[in-house]
């Protein structure tokens, strides 16, 4: 007899457990941990390109999560609860660091299309292009309300209006960061493979002139 449930039994079990968990059983926030922990290492990773500090902030998100979960009141998916949760301990701690930061408040430029799940896409290609551990360095530079975006966008595969609740912004905004922040990366992979094959075209021995 198949054991696989269907996705209804599944937000029943999980929604079991968030119960239990908001009364306090250690077992039900184990299980939640165990659930989600890949998901939030991998968000806080990207958006910090440092393991370390992706382990920590990992388990940052998860003391939250057991402060804060008797608020959650189901109006939202709980991963979604879960990862704007996430974010905001990230983006503390990259504020706590001083970096350049970008008001998601900024004037929208975007326009008034449909939302639409558009990741993957070929508006972005770089991927077969560059290397991966400079596109993950252009990625790691990026202010980190671009970065946030891009991440949740382009790597967690989040529609705008997700985005959007994730980052108490609206979908509009959502939108002007992600392409933003794209122009942002070909910008910089672009200056990267310049000066990449502004190197190669030196005569073998001659210094690269400091400015």
């Amino acid at each position: 007899m198949s054991t696989n449930k269907t996705p209804a039994q599944k937000a029943a079990t999980e929604a079991d457990i968030i119960a239990r968990a908001q009364r306090g059983e250690e077992t039900a926030f184990a299980a939640l941990f165990d659930t989600h922990k890949r998901r939030v290492y991998s968000l806080c990773l990207r958006m910090t390109g440092n393991t370390a500090e992706a382990e920590d902030l990992t388990q940052e998100a998860f003391l939250q999560l057991f402060r804060k979960i008797s608020t959650f009141r189901g109006e939202s998916a709980f991963s979604t609860w879960l990862h704007r949760l996430a974010v905001n301990v990230v983006l503390m701690h990259l504020r706590k660091k001083g970096l350049q930061q970008v008001s998601l408040d900024e004037p929208d430029t975007s326009q008034d299309e449909p939302v639409k799940r558009d990741y993957g896409s070929d508006d972005l290609r770089l991927a077969g292009s560059v290397d991966r551990i400079e596109l993950e360095n252009a990625i790691r530079d990026l202010p980190p309300g671009y970065r946030a975006v891009f991440v949740l966008h382009d790597v967690e595969g989040y529609e705008h209006n997700e985005i959007a609740e994730i980052m108490s912004c609206s979908v509009g905004n959502s939108k002007s960061q992600l392409h933003k922040a794209r122009m942002k990366l070909r910008d910089r992979l672009k200056q990267d493979r310049n000066a990449g094959q502004a190197g190669e075209s030196l005569p073998a021995g001659e210094p690269v002139e400091e400015r």
